[in-house]
């Protein structure tokens, strides 16, 4: 095909925002997709009539949110959901004690005071931490210093360590002392009834998008760039280039020349996870009434330890659970069978003969994308919050790389792959241009 102005790589939001901001400022943008559908890590599945977001499926705080202004501008439907990240009592929260037995409101409320006096205290130690330390370390110099019995401790030290899991996919030990300086809400959470991938729907309307275009390599210089793919060769001013950090350090994706020693040094200090998501639906709903989740404390919760009732949203009675970091390793590879068998002897545990058997069960595999190799990035032990930024350094006048990986202030969001790719396009362009255009009306 003819030469173009700007290829991008990847339909996903990142992609999606930085081909439309461009089209929309007049350039002619080819945009090239390897799965065959858009939308990326934003992947909604509508077997059986019930809409289930198998990868994004929160706006963590809608204030100020980018996304929260388009979904609002595209009309999506949103639902109240303020459980996406892993607070102690942000919504009403079933605890129960490693006995199994639940916990009392007064218990809950001494529980919840703990930890938000370690975390107070965490706050200081990771300010004040050398560098290459991981937050497994920080919390443990946050704990020595309350002085508690070993038991007392116990129960934050496995909270925080589901906290890193759940909010990065990562044991607590691998995770750097900055990498949850991220884990903030500004305002309420929300999810989409509807799917999340009506934003993408959206978002490509108009576009020049190619599916099942496999990169293999993406060749710059002064000139230009020459993207190589299974469908030939594009070449184009620029490029764009938003796959996720998992594909971009691996041997099937070449950049040529290598990235700067800078951009990829940031590269290399940022790694994906492993966070896979496992959705169970039930004939009846047999767990505690309204709660937002259901949480289990000590050994028995090493792995599932936390559910989330998506009945108000599914419209079906349903939980959602997360195999995160060790969790997420050890089951890859299981049958989906062994993997409910799993979850479910822990519910029984709680709730008994009450548990039946799903109707419907929804297990990802994102560790086993070929086009992800992950769920998102996590800082490793030795990298700095603004690696992230880094990575996004424009090379060479014509190489530009986006996604949320490339985000510092809320990496592993769908904000952060917006904003990203509004970033790319106001590089691109040479100006600033309007975040609000990657949504204003035609």
């Amino acid at each position: 095909m003819d030469r173009v102005d700007t290829i991008v790589v990847g339909a996903g939001v990142a992609g999606l925002t930085a081909a439309r901001l461009l089209s929309r400022s007049g350039r002619r943008v080819v945009l090239l997709e390897a799965r065959d559908r858009i939308g990326g890590r934003v992947w909604s599945d509508r077997e059986g009539g019930v809409t289930t977001d198998l990868g994004a499926s929160w706006i963590h705080g809608i204030n100020d949110s980018p996304v929260a202004a388009a979904a609002a501008a595209f009309g999506l439907r949103t639902a109240e959901f303020t459980v996406g990240g892993y607070q102690p009592y942000s919504r009403p929260i079933a605890y129960y004690g490693p006995s199994g037995v639940r916990l009392t409101d007064d218990e809950v409320e001494r529980f919840v005071a703990d930890i938000d006096a370690v975390d107070a205290e965490l706050a200081r130690v990771v300010a004040a931490i050398a560098p290459g330390r991981s937050y497994g370390e920080a919390v443990e110099t946050a704990l020595v210093a309350q002085g508690w019995e070993a038991e007392r401790a116990e129960r934050v030290r496995e909270y925080l360590r589901h906290r890193t899991e759940e909010q990065y996919g990562v044991w607590i030990d691998d995770l750097d002392a900055h990498g949850l300086d991220d884990d903030s809400i500004d305002g309420d959470e929300v999810v989409f009834p509807d799917g999340y991938d009506a934003l993408a729907t959206h978002l490509a309307t108009g576009l020049d998008v190619r599916l099942e275009h496999v990169v293999t390599s993406v060749r710059w210089s002064s000139d230009g760039v020459e993207v190589t793919t299974d469908h030939g060769v594009f070449t184009a001013n620029r490029v764009v280039v938003t796959v996720p950090v998992g594909v971009l350090k691996s041997a099937e994706f070449v950049i040529e020349p290598p990235l700067p020693e800078a951009v990829a040094g940031a590269m290399a200090r940022l790694e994906m996870n492993a966070f896979e998501k496992v959705f169970l639906s039930f004939r009846s709903k047999f767990w505690d009434d309204e709660v937002y989740a259901i949480r289990q404390q000590g050994p028995s919760g090493a792995w599932w330890h936390s559910w989330y009732d998506l009945t108000a949203v599914h419209g079906v009675p349903t939980l959602l659970t997360f195999a995160a970091g060790p969790a997420a390793q050890e089951t890859r590879g299981w049958k989906q069978e062994k993997i409910v068998d799993s979850v479910l002897r822990e519910l029984r545990r709680l709730y008994g003969d009450h548990v039946e058997d799903p109707t419907s069960v929804h297990v990802t595999s994102w560790q086993d994308d070929p086009y992800s190799r992950g769920s998102y990035a996590y800082m490793t032990v030795g990298s700095a919050p603004e690696d992230h930024d880094l990575l996004a350094t424009p090379v060479g006048g014509v190489l530009h790389l986006a996604g949320e990986a490339t985000w510092t202030d809320d990496p592993a969001t769908v904000n952060a792959a917006l904003r990203s790719g509004h970033r790319a396009a106001s590089d691109v362009l040479g100006r600033p241009v309007p975040i609000e255009d990657a949504w204003a009306a035609d």
